[in-house]
């Protein structure tokens, strides 16, 4: 039978033991903050869809920390710039959970930097709240520690091909990145074209250094393809010279976009943009028809006067509230386990009347996606 010494040495042993596994699950919390780390981005400035997102980001969490934060705590964001390179996302993903120890990682954009961010997330069990790219792999295979909050890209391209059979088209082309999540999207349309009766009649993948040459070859392929209509799973710039080039051959086709950067795009492409339909994975930014539409642009007014809205911010703004959210359902000591629980208990977020759902074995996010058409006067309408 075991000694008193030796039982109150055990019974030390194992407060000692359950105290380190605390501190270690509540790593970025103090009494005064909750640390997030993100990695974004911004090309020092030169992304201006990254840096809208921050915008509405900052004009969220701003007011939140004015009003005392979560649970009494500031949330502090810490932010990197990833380039828009998948291996410096990682790198920094690395750094803001290895050495800056934050409690959670939030608000990547692009499918990238999104999935390299997820990977660390994963390997180091820390919750991944809110990457804004619609890459396949942040759901499927599901991973407990990703919490996405727009619809994927898998959504849009339903919503554009179903609107593309109503009006009679039958050919469609999808541009798409030469990678891995490229090849994992091109499956999602050719699944899809295949549900809806439609030919895919153009697959053109592309790689983020194409030369002007490369890009000419691409417009003759598609010319020479039949195809009616074409959509894109990301790469903006790359797509506008394919857009720019087609149209300098003559080639009759259609052309549409996902929501990522297409703000952008319309105004690069100015006249050539008019007609084009695009997928969006918020509301109208410009309208006050939806609850949180009419809360952002009070919000951003207040913080940005005289700067326009826009998808980026009105995204950023979004996710920065789910991020409130969740750390909220953590509770008042916040463990990352306790995060992660809060959420699936819930089974939703607080996003002012907008669904989302979160459950055990499925974190599917919002699935809204809705169609805008670019008018003459380069505006988007819903």
């Amino acid at each position: 039978m075991p000694s008193r010494k030796d039982t109150l040495r055990a019974a030390a042993a194992c407060a000692l033991l359950a105290w380190a596994g605390w501190l270690h699950a509540a790593e970025g919390v103090t009494a005064q903050q909750v640390l997030v780390g993100q990695s974004i981005t911004l090309q020092g400035g030169k992304n201006a869809y990254g840096a809208a997102v921050m915008d509405g980001v900052r004009t969220y969490l701003d007011k939140i920390n004015a009003q005392g934060g979560v649970h009494g705590r500031q949330v502090a964001l810490g932010t990197l710039d990833d380039d828009s390179q998948a291996a410096k996302a990682e790198a920094n993903a690395r750094q803001l959970v290895e050495k800056d120890r934050v409690f959670v990682l939030f608000g990547s954009v692009e499918g990238g930097p999104s999935t390299a961010v997820m990977r660390v997330a994963v390997s180091h069990k820390v919750p991944f709240i809110g990457p804004m790219a619609g890459s396949p792999s942040l759901r499927v295979p599901h991973q407990p520690m990703v919490f996405p909050v727009r619809a994927e890209h898998k959504e849009e391209f339903r919503v554009l091909l179903e609107y593309a059979k109503m009006t009679g088209i039958q050919r469609v082309g999808f541009m798409r990145a030469d990678s891995d999540t490229g090849q994992q999207h091109l499956k999602n349309v050719q699944a899809l074209c295949q549900q809806l009766g439609l030919q895919l009649t153009a697959d053109l993948p592309f790689k983020s250094d194409e030369s002007d040459a490369q890009i000419a070859a691409l417009a003759q392929r598609l010319g020479s393809s039949n195809t009616q209509l074409v959509f894109n799973h990301g790469g903006i710039g790359v797509y506008e010279k394919l857009i720019r080039q087609a149209r300098q051959q003559g080639v009759k086709v259609q052309f549409s976009a996902v929501n990522s950067g297409a703000t952008q795009l319309a105004a690069n492409l100015g006249p050539l943009a008019q007609g084009m339909v695009v997928a969006q994975v918020v509301p109208s930014p410009w309208e006050r028809k939806t609850a949180i539409a009419r809360e952002y642009q009070d919000d951003f007014k207040q913080r940005h006067p005289g700067k326009a809205f826009s998808y980026g911010s009105l995204e950023g703004y979004i996710t920065a509230k789910a991020l409130v959210a969740a750390l909220r359902l953590a509770g008042p000591q916040p463990t990352r386990e306790s995060l992660v629980t809060g959420i699936e208990k819930a089974g939703q977020l607080e996003l002012s009347g907008l669904r989302n759902s979160y459950r055990p074995g499925q974190h599917l996010g919002m699935q809204l996606v809705d169609l805008s058409l670019v008018n003459p006067q380069g505006r988007f309408v819903h």
